[in-house]
């Protein structure tokens, strides 16, 4: 049976759409990662598979659980992360834990067992009896994955786990990600719109946007579609007219994707075989048609090049708002509000 399985998922407000037609199937034990910029529908889509709010049309079953008819079963099964902390300020680490494991009816004895092994296992033994109050960003958000997991759920849902955290604190709630899912029988379902984060923790990824699953595979596999071994970004001046035609025409190339940015700069993604080699022979194609390179560089392709292949413009990184999970992000402003 699957962890999660989706058919034909819609979820419409008014005359837009949040979600539009879904599919997907999450086996038991792995990390599945919906990957997409803000807006793209990826708390909507958790929501529906937390039970909080109804899809418009299609079905949607977590840990075998229909999440309109069974809701009550389906949030037994999961724990949530959400994208704002919700941790209580005004109480210690530990009875944050424990009035969660109450709610769970996780019995006494095994609720103090339950928290001392996670206190240690997120580091913060040491200072369980503080108030969170006290904690910084990334305790907190440990502090968070550790009260989703109080009651061993099947499934754990993180919403965007990381966002406004420092670089050294996204990597210690990674590396704790990754301890929990080999000690523990655990399926993970992450949305984020960090590259890096979903290449490290998912065994698959769904790039979606504007509500839309656009490609589907595990991370090495999504890289290996893209044409070409490395990516040039080539930066020309503004209002820079580029001829693709006689570019296209190297047999080492194999696609350009154009980005103006601000200013009126181009940005050419240029997916080449043996880049090193392709650089002075595009140099001098570029100064052919009079065109001035501000910069270039090379790098190999990466999932950031997987969204651009399949959607022609980067991830938008902006964190945007920081909203509460159990309130919703709203319509995105590129729908029109």
């Amino acid at each position: 049976m699957d962890a999660i399985s989706v058919k034909n998922l819609v979820k419409r407000y008014g005359a837009l759409s949040a979600l539009d037609h879904i599919e997907f199937q999450v086996s038991p034990g792995e990390c599945f990662g919906s990957l997409g910029p803000n807006g793209a529908g990826k708390t909507t889509l958790i929501r529906i598979l937390t039970g909080l709010i109804e899809p418009t049309e299609g079905e949607a079953l977590v840990a075998g659980h229909d999440v309109l008819k069974r809701p009550d079963e389906v949030r037994r099964a999961i724990g949530v992360v959400s994208q704002a902390m919700t941790t209580d300020l005004d109480l210690s680490g530990y009875e944050n834990l424990d009035i969660y494991g109450k709610y769970y009816q996780v019995p006494e004895k095994e609720r103090k067992k339950r928290i001392a092994d996670l206190l240690n296992r997120v580091g913060l033994t040491a200072r369980a009896d503080d108030l969170v109050a006290t904690y910084s960003g990334g305790m907190r958000r440990r502090l968070e994955i550790a009260r989703g997991l109080i009651h061993q759920p099947k499934i754990l849902f993180l919403d965007e786990p990381t966002i406004g955290l420092d670089p050294q604190s996204r990597r210690v709630v990674w590396d704790l990600l990754k301890e929990f899912r080999q000690n523990e029988t655990l399926t993970v379902f992450l949305t984020t719109h960090y590259m890096d984060e979903a290449d490290f923790l998912c065994d698959r990824i769904a790039i979606i946007d504007a509500g839309k699953i656009l490609v589907m595979d595990t991370p090495e596999n999504l890289k290996k579609k893209i044409p070409g071994s490395d990516i040039l970004k080539i930066e020309l001046d503004a209002g820079s007219d580029v001829a693709a035609g006689p570019i296209e025409a190297f047999s080492f190339v194999h696609k350009i994707v154009q980005e103006k940015q601000d200013g009126g700069a181009a940005l050419l993604h240029i997916y080449v075989d043996q880049g090193a080699q392709a650089i002075p022979i595009l140099i001098e194609a570029f100064q052919k048609q009079g065109l001035k390179i501000k910069s270039i560089s090379l790098k190999q392709q990466t999932l950031e090049d997987v969204f651009i292949h399949y959607t022609g413009r980067s991830i938008r990184l902006e964190e945007g708002q920081k909203v509460n999970y159990f309130v919703g992000a709203g319509v995105p402003r590129r729908w029109g509000s």
